[in-house]
């Protein structure tokens, strides 16, 4: 018996069939993975199992039981809880009331000899509730720390922990390691198994196929809103579950032709850059790199070691407070962005809806966002629409950006599309200077593949790339050179081609002593 099952479920939005005919058991006490494409149609089926959407047709069967999921509170009660790509929690309020949001437990007073419930929140009791939670997952939170002073990684177990408070049986994790560090991932792989040993049914929508190995009972794969494979994890193997998704032969995209002798032109430096996140708090020091023509220079770390204050810095969101920044040898020191973006830089942010995209506004403006008065696109201030309809009809089929309608708003995209649409947008403005943070980041492995081809392509046109990323084997695999950021600093830059993933996790683990030292000490234990 399983204890989830849908049979014969299908969505339609308008004419458009998200899921089609989707019948899939998820057994009790495993952990199944659901794969496939951007837009494929996962997390349409994941919303319909949590009561976001409903059903064209079809059933919904927990423990052999037709359910009814109209809310999230039905599905609550049935016990399904989702942990959302996008934390939804108050970053003002602590663990503990992030957790009891909604479940309050209240004090009590009495009254005429009576115990009655009081509006006054008992936050003694709940503190109490929130730490034997905490210690039965095992899980390492503080319940009085504050969320906004908190790592992505905790936030991740909070969002985990709000859902097992409520009592659920089967958990749906919507791209979890999305935005988790390489160490984060491996502690939330642990919570998964932790919570399969306690019982819990997990159902885990991801890209990446190593945590599908690694942690998973079985596969299903999704592609155009049908299923089309079904494995046991240990029958199959990354590189079938890839082909299935992609519905051909993967190539892992690498830069055969590197060059770290730094003999092409200067296309663009930082000297001596440092910044403030708050006054007398130094968040960036002496950041000093050069980018030649023809040139991907890489920049790997632990996230959180001043990546995203170095890319808001020379994209204009943050003001150097030392240093100077060169383009083709002139100087663009804090300029504004569109300023940035017309002297010849194409940016692709790390956040993709915070920074990059207006997900209210339609696919048409967001593919002309930050360029929209270039006289391809707009005359003496009116917008060319025929014209803009018409580069957008054609990126979206270049780019091959799955869409319900041409029409709809940057909201009715997966994440992988929508990332697409930055992707497309920057490439097509032919920049001199491309910096992309973060460019595959909760992107299915057919479009890793794309982007990644792309930024070669352009490698091969002479531009220059500051590829930013928390992959490893990303930026092993494009780089020229691999700068890595500890703590602010540059603590080291290395060769590609001559480096090894050991050697980079010593520097970003701030070892920068005898580092062949310590990799030879190794080699002799």
């Amino acid at each position: 018996m399983y204890k989830i099952e849908t049979v014969n479920l299908v969505k339609k939005f308008g004419e458009f069939t998200a899921n089609d005919n989707i019948s899939i058991g998820i057994r009790k006490g495993e952990i199944t993975a659901i794969v496939g494409e951007n837009g494929a149609g996962k997390t349409t089926l994941m919303n319909m199992l949590y009561g976001l959407l409903q059903p064209t047709s079809g059933k919904i069967l927990i423990d052999d039981k037709e359910v009814q999921l109209k809310s999230p509170v039905d599905a609550i009660a049935n016990g399904i809880g989702m942990v959302h790509q996008h934390f939804k929690l108050v970053p003002s309020l602590t663990v503990y009331e992030n957790i009891m949001l909604g479940t309050e437990i209240t004090k009590d007073v009495s009254f005429g000899g009576k115990k009655l419930k009081s509006l006054f929140v008992d936050n003694a009791k709940e503190k109490e509730e929130v730490r034997k939670i905490i210690d039965y997952y095992k899980f390492d939170l503080n319940p009085e720390d504050k969320v906004e002073n908190i790592s992505i990684g905790a936030k991740q177990r909070i969002e985990i922990l709000k859902m097992l408070y409520r009592n659920v049986d089967i958990l749906i994790f919507d791209e979890p390691t999305a935005v988790l560090t390489p160490q984060e991932v491996d502690e939330l792989l642990e919570s998964f198994r932790e919570l399969k040993k306690q019982g819990k049914t997990i159902i885990l929508i991801t890209h990446k196929l190593r945590e599908v190995m690694e942690v998973s009972d079985s596969v299903i794969v999704i592609k155009q809103g049908k299923i089309i494979g079904a494995k046991e994890t240990k029958d199959t193997n990354a590189y079938e579950i890839a082909t299935m998704m992609v519905g051909r032969q993967v190539v892992e995209n690498v830069n055969l032709n590197r060059n770290a002798s730094g003999k092409a032109k200067v296309i663009y430096e930082l000297r001596n850059i440092g910044t403030e996140s708050q006054p007398g708090k130094k968040c960036l020091q002496n950041i000093s790199l050069k980018i030649h023509e023809g040139e991907i220079l890489g920049i790997a770390g632990v996230e959180g070691n001043g990546q995203s204050e170095l890319v808001k810095v020379i994209t204009g969101l943050m003001e150097s407070t030392e240093g100077q920044i060169f383009l083709d040898g002139h100087e663009v020191t804090n300029l504004w962005p569109k300023e940035i973006r017309k002297s010849g830089i194409g940016i692709i942010p790390e956040d993709r809806y915070a920074q990059g995209l207006c997900v209210d506004m339609t696919l048409d403006d967001n593919f002309i966002a930050g360029h929209h008065d270039n006289t391809e696109y707009s005359n003496r201030g009116f917008l060319k629409f025929k014209e803009i309809e018409k580069i957008s009809t054609s990126l979206i089929d270049k780019y091959d950006i799955r869409i319900s309608e041409r029409t709809a708003n940057v909201s009715s995209l997966s994440g992988g599309n929508a990332q697409k649409i930055i992707i497309a947008r920057e490439f097509e403005s032919n920049p001199s200077l491309l910096i992309a943070s973060q460019p595959t980041r909760g992107v299915d492995i057919g479009s890793i593949e794309f982007i990644h081809s792309k930024i070669l392509e352009l490698r091969q046109r002479n531009k220059g790339i500051l590829l930013i990323s928390s992959e490893l084997s990303e930026i092993m695999n494009l780089s020229d050179r691999i700068a890595v950021m500890y703590k602010g600093h540059i603590i080291g830059v290395v060769d590609a081609n001559k480096t090894t993933a050991t050697e980079l996790g010593l520097l970003m683990a701030g070892i920068t002593r005898n580092v062949a030292d310590v990799l030879e000490d190794k080699d002799e234990n």
